[in-house]
């Protein structure tokens, strides 16, 4: 039986909704606090149990290669100034995991950023988390994607319920039937128009894939937005087998673009030491700007 040991994160794409912010920052290294969004999907990778892990990374994305590797000389200054935590947090991102990295080198979609890994994960089950999604949870929302794995042996997909009104802005599901939390996909539909599909099940940025999904992302297909699609070589996958799609488990955040990012920056904040002085910080700016 294949066990999943390796993960794709995605990190080619440009930030465009976050622009000028990432003209010269990679969009993954905005911090929620004082960790930027890239660490807390590496950390629910090797939460996991996943052992190496290779980003996927494009132009002007060197940032994300630094924050993952050692400075040794601000170690040094850390150490000599006695400021032990704050090194011991500067260490803890360089030994999270075996990273490696693969450049995308044209922005032609997830589908095609998935390709590029090819040679990283050979004939492997393997997992893929997405930059846009962090989970909060008991359980890490992929390790709970592997154990479906684990009993399956078939693709999995992570999945949420949405609102009608944001149907367009994922890949939604059509299932044929449900157990619990589990559901066997029937069809899969990238960003349909509003009405057109009854289903309120959308794919949520996490996914243990098996290998023979290169087979389809070779043939370089383009699908919607002029990109080559990951969902739409998933589909191809579901028409010779089984795939399932999970409603995982945990509060999930959606920081892919400004308002979620904004909101999700708020309630880690509200988790933190910080929360005695934002309380009444956030009620007189709600009363500031009521009306």
């Amino acid at each position: 039986m294949s066990k999943v040991r390796k993960a794709v994160i995605p990190a080619a794409g440009i930030g465009s909704r976050f622009l000028p912010a990432t003209k010269a920052m990679p969009k993954e290294i905005l911090p929620i606090l004082d960790k930027p969004t890239i660490q807390y999907i590496v950390e629910e990778a090797v939460a996991a149990g996943i052992e190496d892990i290779i980003i996927v990374t494009g132009k002007h994305k060197r940032a994300i290669e630094d924050h993952f590797d050692a400075q040794m000389e601000l170690e040094f200054n850390l150490e000599e100034k006695g400021k032990y935590d704050l090194l011991k947090k500067v260490q803890h991102s360089t030994n999270l995991a075996n990273i490696f990295y693969v450049r995308q080198k044209s922005p032609q979609g997830l589908g095609h950023a998935i390709w590029t890994a090819k040679q990283f994960i050979g004939e492997e089950p393997f997992a893929v988390l997405l930059g846009d999604d962090i989970v909060d949870g008991e359980v890490p929302a992929i390790k709970q994607l592997m154990d479906v794995y684990d009993e399956k042996q078939k693709s999995v997909i992570g999945a949420k319920t949405v609102s009608y009104e944001d149907t367009e802005r994922y890949g939604m599901i059509e299932s044929k039937s449900q157990d619990g939390r589990l559901y066997e996909i029937d069809t899969l539909i990238e960003k349909p128009k509003l009405g057109t599909t009854d289903s309120r099940l959308a794919i949520m940025g996490r996914y243990v894939l098996t290998p023979d999904i290169f087979n389809y992302l070779e043939e370089q297909n383009i699908g919607a937005g002029g990109e080559i699609q990951l969902t739409d070589a998933i589909a191809r996958v579901n028409e010779d087998d089984e795939v399932y799609a999970y409603d995982f488990e945990g509060e999930r955040y959606d920081v892919g673009d400004k308002i979620g990012f904004v909101k999700t920056t708020m309630e880690y904040a509200m988790r933190s030491e910080m929360k005695d002085q934002l309380i009444p910080f956030l009620e007189d700016l709600v009363k500031k700007y009521k009306n």
